[in-house]
C-alpha cells in the first residue's frame, strides 16, 4: 500500500498539532466570557456553532447528507443522543474551567481512551489484550488514589470522560463526517439553546447585549472555537496514520494540565500527583500496546502482499473521519 506523499503528511501533522493545540488551549478562552454563566455560554456555543458549520457547508456545497439523514429515523435518533451527551460534556467542561477545576477537567481527557476501552468491553463485548486489561486496572487504582486526594470521587473527570466516550461510540454508529455530524447535532441543539437565550433576555439577565460589543463578539466566536479545531482535525485524519493521531490526542490534556498548574495556579498535593502518575502509567501501557499491535498488523499486511503480489497493488487507504 503506497503511503501518503511527504508533503501531504507534513500538512496533516500541522493540522493535527493545530487541532489538538487549540483544544488544549481552550481553557484560556472560557474565562473571557465572564460575567456570562456557564449555561449562557453553552447556549451561545450551540447557536453560533450551527451558524459557522452551516456557512462552511454552504461554501463546500455539502448538503446531500442532510436529506439522507432525515429519511433514516434510527440514525437521526443516534444523532439526538450524540447531541445530548456532547451538551453535557460541553456544559460540564465550561463550568469546570470557569470554576477553577482545569486540572480535574484535563484528567477527564487523559482517562477518556481508557473509558472508551471499558465501554467497548461492556457494550460491544470486545475482548482486551492482557496489556489493555493492565492499563484499565491501573486506571481504576488511579481513580481510587485521586478520590483520596480530592476527598471525593473525581466527578468532573469521570463525567467528561464518560460523556465524551459515549459521544465517540454513538458517532461511530452514525458514521457522518466531522463537520456534517457537528451540523446535525447543533441543529438539534439550536432551538432549545435559542429559546433559553431569548428567555434569559426577557428576564433581563442576558449578557450578550449588555456587556459591550467586545463581549458579544467573544460569545459569537464560540462557534469558531468549536468548528475550527474540528476542520483541522478532519484535514489531519485523512493525511496521517491513525496511530499518529492516537499519540497527538494526548497533547490537549497535557496543555490543559500545564495551564491548570502554571497559569491558573491550581493546587496539586502529593495525592493528586500520585493519581495522575498512575493515569500516565496506564496511558503508557495503552500506547505501547497500540503501537505493538500496529507493527504486527503492518508486518502481516506486508507478508500478505508478498504472498499475493497481484492483489496488493489495488489496496487503497481508507479515509479516516473523526470518531
Amino acid at each position: 500500500m503506497a503511503g501518503k506523499p511527504k508533503g501531504e503528511q507534513h500538512i496533516g501533522l500541522l493540522n493535527g498539532f493545530a487541532a489538538y493545540g487549540m483544544w488544549g488551549l481552550v481553557p484560556l478562552f472560557w474565562p473571557l466570557m465572564k460575567p456570562s454563566g456557564a449555561v449562557e455560554i453553552l447556549a451561545h456555543r450551540m447557536v453560533w456553532s450551527l451558524v459557522v458549520v452551516g456557512a462552511v457547508l454552504l461554501v463546500m456545497r455539502r448538503w446531500a447528507w442532510a436529506g439522507e439523514l432525515v429519511r433514516q429515523p434510527r440514525k437521526l435518533g443516534l444523532v439526538a443522543i450524540a447531541a445530548t451527551v456532547i451538551t453535557v460534556n460541553w456544559g460540564v467542561y465550561i463550568w469546570s474551567v470557569n470554576s477553577g477545576h482545569v486540572v480535574e477537567a484535563s484528567l477527564g481527557y487523559f482517562i477518556n481512551p481508557l473509558v472508551t476501552i471499558a465501554l467497548g468491553v461492556l457494550l460491544l463485548k470486545e475482548r482486551l489484550r492482557p496489556v489493555q486489561w493492565a492499563a484499565v486496572g491501573v486506571c481504576f487504582a488511579a481513580v481510587g488514589v485521586l478520590t483520596i486526594g480530592y476527598g471525593r470521587p473525581p466527578w468532573i473527570s469521570l463525567c467528561l470522560a464518560f460523556s465524551f466516550g459515549t459521544y465517540g461510540l454513538v458517532k461511530k454508529k452514525v458514521n457522518l463526517g466531522g463537520i456534517e455530524s457537528l451540523a446535525a447535532e447543533t441543529a438539534i441543539q439550536f432551538l432549545p439553546a435559542l429559546a433559553y437565550l431569548l428567555w434569559l433576555g426577557a428576564k433581563g439577565e442576558a449578557t450578550f447585549a449588555t456587556e459591550g460589543g467586545g463581549h458579544a463578539a467573544l460569545l459569537a466566536a464560540t462557534g469558531v472555537v468549536t468548528a475550527l479545531p474540528l476542520v483541522c482535525f478532519g484535514a489531519a485524519a485523512i493525511r496521517v496514520p491513525l496511530s499518529t493521531l492516537g499519540l497527538l490526542q494526548y497533547l490537549a490534556p497535557v496543555f490543559q494540565f500545564l495551564l491548570g498548574i502554571l497559569y491558573f495556579h491550581e493546587a496539586m498535593p502529593p495525592e493528586r500527583w500520585a493519581g495522575f502518575a498512575l493515569v500516565w502509567v496506564a496511558l503508557s501501557l495503552l500506547t505501547f500496546d497500540a503501537l505493538r499491535a500496529a507493527r504486527r498488523g503492518a508486518r502481516a499486511l506486508r507478508a500478505s502482499a508478498n504472498a499475493n503480489p497481484n492483489a496488493s497493488g489495488d489496496t487503497v487507504s481508507p479515509a479516516r473521519e473523526p470518531a
